[in-house]
């Protein structure tokens, strides 16, 4: 009778693991998987649904129907043109910046990429009020030179580009400060010149990083909603925004539904693609210290550069900011608080309340936003982590939920939120009339930035600590608690501050729910510009100066606990 060797024993203890930690993985992703088919598969799923079918039928006809029609066409046609257009523009400016900040030494350096990066966490309807308020009609060039561009794709193309700024400078200079410098030396000083050099060694090596950064840019274009919303007028409008006005406006929910599929299918794709990016760059690339390769300019090149860029941050950044600023202080009476003393008092018509009270509302949308992101968000990530070098079913599960989690960034907001209406309403989940459908919305967004901020620093985690402590019989929570969690509190403390501070600004799904007594900042904003009156643009402006200040503020604290000095997002 054969004995089992210690060959069989390892083979067994191996099968064993491998099936405690398949079921471990599973029981993680309980939550994030229930949370993303409740509170966003079955609204969008819904919500299609009902556009798309007659009775028991499908429509899919329908759908050639409106990709027929020349008006949609056109819509589409611009949506995509004015994405590419947005995205070059963004890769032309920033694309500087991002060496600056990879290999530039300056005093104020980490303020000034804090800057930066303000106006990415910035909702898109105080990006819209900024720019309305230095290119509209009175707006600050308007008065100096009479020139307008509020009317023109050009107002619509700078604010994108205000808005994605950091998503290059970050993602690029982030990766390029951790190229070695030494490689392209050593290419000049086997006679390359400095284009050839860089052409050749430095350029290869930033393209998946610059590659993923264009396809962001070109997803948060492609999809943009409040910007179009406020300086597109009548003339322009992205997918997005035409999604918004069949179904709020003309109820037309058969061309909405067709109109968010065709809006899904160009999302798959892009994200697709990034996800292929982002394999090549962490595959391909063997990186050094970035506090190796910053140094001071050198050169009146280097010094010619440095105040290039500085002066780029100045004029796109700063000048929209500070306008905006200027413009909530400057009532017809001359300089003062007016305008902000009016948000204080009820003018019974479109708010049931004072619009002041919209700021302690979005707080606490925000944090509660938070929570849950960042427990939906954690355990995705926890999962993900575990993952890693699973090759079994649930493991290649695991791995495409991961790319179905970021869907929530490019699918429609719009459809989201009208679909929490039509599916959120009767028992066991009537939440209609609850105050948790708006964090709820809220974290759908918060949750992809939890996951990309904490993934990179658990799966940092030698995983000989874990099985160091497994072995000693710590249970997995233990494991968790006395080794992962103590490595990882300041990029969960990170993770949290992204997700509040895209809380704070969601709008798209947020217009759609929030109740008239209980209004966000950003809904108070796109109602108040969008009521005649000085009065109303001043208290507008008086909301957005108070908006974009929470969200300064919360990035400056994220910028002293940030951990990843990788630069991504």
């Amino acid at each position: 009778m054969a004995v089992a060797g210690p060959e069989v024993d390892a083979t067994a203890r191996s099968t064993t693991k491998d099936v405690r930690g398949s079921a471990l993985r599973l029981g993680l992703l309980v939550v994030p998987v229930a949370f993303f088919a409740v509170f966003f598969a079955y609204p969008v799923a819904a919500i299609v649904a009902r556009g798309l079918k007659t009775g028991d039928a499908w429509q899919f006809g329908r759908l050639a129907d409106v990709l027929a029609e020349p008006d949609l066409q056109q819509v589409l046609w611009f949506t995509t043109w004015q994405a590419l257009a947005s995205t070059g523009l963004t890769l032309l400016v920033a694309l500087p910046g991002a060496y600056v900040f990879a290999r530039y030494d300056f005093p104020g350096k980490q303020l000034l990429r804090a800057v930066v990066t303000v106006p990415f966490v910035l909702p898109t309807v105080v990006v819209g009020t900024a720019f309305l308020a230095l290119l509209g009609r009175g707006g600050a060039l308007d008065e100096l030179w009479g020139l307008r561009l509020d009317t023109t794709v050009w107002a619509i193309l700078l604010a994108h580009v205000f808005f994605n700024y950091a998503v290059v400078v970050r993602t690029v200079g982030g990766l390029w400060a951790q190229l070695d410098p030494r490689q392209e030396e050593a290419a000049r000083m086997l006679g390359a010149s400095r284009f050839a050099a860089w052409r050749k060694v430095t350029l290869p090596a930033l393209g998946p990083a610059v590659a993923g950064a264009a396809l962001m840019v070109f997803l948060f274009t492609f999809t943009s909603f409040g910007v179009v919303q406020i300086l597109g007028g009548p003339t322009f409008t992205t997918l997005e925004a035409e999604i918004y006005r069949q179904t709020a406006q003309l109820l037309a929910l058969d061309t909405a539904a067709a109109l968010t599929l065709v809006q899904f299918a160009a999302v798959g794709a892009i994200l697709a693609v990034h996800a292929w990016t982002v394999r090549r760059r962490e595959a391909a690339l063997r990186l050094v210290d970035p506090a190796q390769t910053a140094r001071r300019p050198q050169g009146p090149a280097g010094w010619a550069l440095l105040g290039g860029v500085l002066l780029t941050v100045l004029l796109l950044v700063l000048v929209p900011l500070g306008v905006l600023v200027e413009r909530s202080l400057h009532p017809s009476t001359g300089y003062g608080l007016d305008y902000f003393s009016a948000l204080t008092s009820a003018d019974g018509g479109a708010f049931l309340v004072p619009p002041i009270e919209a700021i302690a509302n979005s707080v606490e949308y925000a944090l509660a936003a938070t929570a849950i992101a960042v427990t939906v968000g954690g355990l995705a990530a926890l999962a993900l982590t575990l993952t890693r070098r699973g090759g079994t079913t649930a493991g290649r599960f695991v791995r495409g939920f991961d790319a179905l989690l970021m869907l929530p960034l490019g699918v429609s907001a719009v459809t989201v939120g009208f679909g929490f209406l039509i599916t959120l309403d009767e028992p066991p989940l009537d939440l209609r009339a609850s105050w948790i459908l708006v964090p709820l919305a809220q974290a759908l967004v918060g949750v992809p930035f939890v996951v990309r901020t904490m993934l990179p620093v658990l799966r940092a985690v030698d995983e000989r600590l874990r099985e160091a402590a497994a072995v000693l019989g710590a249970s997995p929570w233990r494991v968790w608690r006395e080794v992962d969690l103590p490595l990882v509190r300041r990029a969960l403390l990170v993770a949290a501050g992204f997700a509040f501070a895209v809380s704070l600004g969601e709008f798209g799904a947020t217009v759609f729910i929030a109740r008239p007594d209980q209004p966000t900042l950003p809904v108070a904003v796109a109602t108040l510009l969008g009521r005649a009156g000085e009065l109303n643009y001043g208290q507008a402006m008086a909301l957005s100066t108070l908006l974009m200040l929470v969200c300064a503020v919360s990035l400056l604290l994220l910028e002293r606990i940030r951990t990843d000095r990788t630069g991504e997002f």
